[in-house]
């Protein structure tokens, strides 16, 4: 059973930087794919950013040229650097590993901005 656990959420003012990690519960190697979402409060989950095994990034427009993402294989995490951050970046980021079409989600970490 694959876990994702988050963490380094918090609160922060509006321009700051926060950097999210994602630890994995075995080699991240074996996912085709690892991606953040997060869900804002009375919203849907949406999909933020994702990288693949071979280390390319996409990102939803809200975020682009302020989040990058990296992945470190040998301590099976992924991370989720946020900078100038914005109220509306407030909502619990949850991570998401795929692996021979199963997906697998964690916990999530809040993150709040206040303005």
């Amino acid at each position: 059973q694959v876990q994702l656990v988050e963490s380094g959420g918090g609160l922060v003012q509006a321009g700051g930087s926060l950097r999210l990690s994602c630890a994995a519960s075995t080699n991240i190697s074996t996912f085709n794919t690892m991606a953040w979402y997060r869900q804002a409060p009375g919203k849907q989950r949406e999909w933020v950013a994702r990288i693949t095994t071979g280390g390319d990034t996409d990102f939803t427009d809200s975020v682009k040229g302020r989040f990058s993402l990296s992945r470190d294989n040998a301590r099976n995490t992924v991370y989720l650097q946020m900078n100038n951050l914005k109220p509306e970046d407030t909502a619990v980021y949850y991570c998401k590993a795929v692996a021979r079409l199963v997906a697998y989600f964690g916990r999530g970490t809040q993150v709040t901005v206040s303005s």
